[in-house]
């Protein structure tokens, strides 16, 4: 009977997986592409059927089996791309966490982690060996299952990373859009505004404009030097900022009224993201509301009642 547990859980596990990826490509359930919902728009001058189209010839020509597998690995594929981005993708999010290591150390830190969730896979398999046999099958599903989560683990933390450094972005930007709106109506020029910032701020927005300051003195222009801060913050409100300063450049438009109005932006921006949180925690408390404080209540309102009939009988 034993023996036939790990089966069963992988026979379970395949079953659950099929069903799905069924779900999941079904039509209602299937998110349409930007591409898909703007298609059928813009195409003009196309008479024939799709259908008939190389690309349907060119799949018509590959074996049956391989056109019955291509949704699951196009799955796969996304997943794989979700949870492995590329070279590129992976470099954008070290420099958007803040952190001064390349592809190759975070390439690194996964092998380690992967290495370590399978070493406590195989300490715990180990642990639970113990006191009772285990099956080979159920004790490899086990530790595989440990170093595949410890693969993962990375990657979560670096989108942690991501979100808490834009938080801390966002808490310190409108201030610094105001200090630089005062700077530049006082009559110093946006690059003396950047400076400024530069020596009075502290924190991570801090970092950045010193940052942006010295790519300006190695001869990169003042825009240039913003869109790369724009590139490595990667934040909503600070690619908004950068925009709006090249083009008032660009244009003639008083720079310090831009500067006024990102930061009002960001303010709102920040006031509508504090009532969605207040919104979703008002709806947290009511679990504990309701299968914690209220059950008791009715304890309390009721057992008085039942023990007083007990005693009138």
């Amino acid at each position: 009977m034993n023996s036939l547990v790990p089966l069963a859980v992988l026979c379970g596990f395949g079953l659950g997986l099929g069903l799905w990826m069924i779900v999941v490509n079904l039509p209602a359930w299937r998110p349409l592409s930007f591409a898909e919902r703007v298609a059928p728009h813009i195409r003009v001058g196309k008479r024939s059927s799709r259908m008939l189209e190389d690309s349907w010839r060119a799949e018509s020509r590959s074996p049956a089996l391989v056109q019955f597998a291509a949704p699951v690995l196009q799955q796969i594929k996304r997943l794989a791309s979700l949870h492995n981005p590329g070279t590129g993708t992976v470099r954008k999010r070290l420099r958007a966490a803040g952190l001064k290591i390349n592809v190759v150390d975070y390439r690194s830190q996964e092998i380690i982690c992967a290495l370590l969730g399978l070493l406590v896979g195989a300490g715990l398999m180990a642990l639970f060996a113990l006191g009772r046999p285990t099956n080979f099958a159920f004790a490899l599903i086990v530790v595989l299952g440990c170093g595949i989560f410890g693969f993962l683990a990375r990657g979560w933390w670096l989108n942690e990373q991501i979100q808490r450094r834009a938080r801390r972005v966002l808490t310190q930007f409108p201030t610094v859009a105001e200090v630089l709106a005062l700077t530049v109506g006082a009559g110093a020029s946006t690059t003396g505004a950047i400076e400024r910032i530069s020596r009075i701020c502290h924190g991570v927005i801090g970092e950045e404009f010193t940052e942006t300051l010295n790519d300006i003195h190695s001869g990169n222009s003042m825009i240039q030097a913003m869109q790369n801060m724009s590139d490595r913050i990667q934040v909503g409100a600070m690619t908004r900022f950068v925009d709006a300063i090249v083009v008032a450049t660009e244009r003639g438009t008083p720079l310090a009224q831009v500067l006024r109005d990102q930061a009002q932006d960001v303010r709102d921006a920040s006031k509508r993201e504090l009532m969605e949180v207040a919104g979703k925690r008002e709806i947290g408390m009511l679990v504990p509301i309701v299968f914690g404080v209220l059950p008791l209540t009715i304890v309390f309102a009721v057992f008085p009642g039942l023990a007083l009939l007990e005693m009138s009988y």
